[in-house]
């Protein structure tokens, strides 16, 4: 069921790195929804990159604007993101780090 998780048109907005946040991605879920600003950030022990979906802060709680639900999906759409970002940064297509 969740190996039909399709990602498509991802987008990187590179910024200035900054406590380890290195860029913006967008994409394309499923061909059916369209997921923005969601940020990227590499692991603290250099194995690569973590997503941070938006949250939208009301009074003083962060509320979840959009996430993956399950693992295996958040999984999928990670090693998507981290290929483009690999592709971006050291001009390769290979599989993520």
């Amino acid at each position: 069921m969740y190996q039909d998780v399709r990602i498509s048109e991802i987008q990187i907005v590179p910024v200035k790195p900054n406590d380890g946040l290195i860029g913006f991605a967008s994409f394309v879920l499923d061909q059916k929804y369209y997921v923005g600003s969601v940020a990227i950030y590499t692991r603290l022990d250099g194995s690569g990159y973590r997503l941070v979906y938006p949250a939208k802060k009301v009074g003083e709680k962060n509320i979840n604007v959009f996430y993956p639900i399950t693992p295996v999906a958040g999984r999928i759409i990670e090693e998507e993101v981290s290929r483009k970002v690999n592709e971006i940064i050291y001009g390769t297509k290979s599989e993520a780090i």
